[in-house]
């Protein structure tokens, strides 16, 4: 679904009237930089207040940063006071390692998470759009900042060097999450001098993290290279069952 983001108003589906623990994953800026480098403080919010509104469960917000410095500084730095919401730095977890459920993984057998994850009812993943050298990082790569530091390495190096695309393919699998929320308020760009530029976009995209993913890489024009990995890998996967 594609919302005017001036308008946008989240509406919590069913499953979340039921749920006792919904968990969100936003986009931290290491650096602390605000909107559109991290999520929100507002759109942040305004998920909160949909999930209230649609019944009792305890909301969790976690996070983490790239160089593994506590990431509650930097909730503070980003404006992320939410009352009644418990914040979580991903690398107090207690972890879990988790089969990927591929036959064959494109890059890790297994992964290291946060057992908060296993144990909410309803997971929200949600990020600004960006691009880096005209490729997507949207709600799935955000998944990325909840793995261990102490496993994969700083800004999670020891994944890139296996081939990032093919990680967050066979994490989409591994870690499904139930909803991916981008802001495309902006559309943050990052060339390959590592220059940035902002542009105005006025949308915001909810939906199934893989689906929105997709939405937004057509609509806008750019390639999201997880995509097309994961479609080859459920393929696979439709024939083994």
């Amino acid at each position: 679904m594609i919302f005017n983001s001036e308008e946008f108003t989240f509406k919590a589906p069913k499953p979340i009237t039921r749920a006792r623990r919904v968990l969100i994953a936003p986009n931290i800026d290491s650096d602390n930089r605000p909107y559109p480098y991290s999520t929100s403080p507002k759109l942040l919010s305004t998920i909160i207040e949909g999930i209230r509104r649609a019944g009792d469960a305890d909301v969790l917000i976690i996070g983490g940063t790239g160089d593994g410095r506590p990431v509650h500084p930097v909730y503070k730095a980003l404006g992320y006071d939410f009352p009644r919401v418990i914040m979580l730095d991903v690398k107090d977890s207690n972890w879990v390692e988790v089969d990927n459920p591929l036959e064959k993984p494109l890059a890790i057998p297994t992964f290291l998470m946060p057992n908060v994850v296993l144990s909410s009812d309803y997971l929200i993943t949600t990020c600004p759009l960006k691009t880096e050298k005209g490729e997507g990082v949207l709600s799935v790569a955000n998944l990325l900042s909840l793995l261990s530091i102490e496993r994969y390495g700083i800004n999670w190096q020891g994944l890139h060097e296996l081939g990032i695309e093919n990680v967050l393919a066979d994490l989409y699998f591994t870690m499904p999450f139930d909803m991916g929320l981008i802001d495309g308020t902006q559309i943050l760009e990052t060339n390959s001098d590592n220059k940035h530029s902002i542009k105005q976009h006025g949308k915001i995209y909810q939906g199934e993290p893989y689906y929105i993913d997709g939405e937004v890489s057509g609509t806008v024009g750019f390639e999201t290279g997880y995509l097309n990995l994961i479609d080859e890998a459920e393929a696979e996967l439709g024939k083994e069952e």
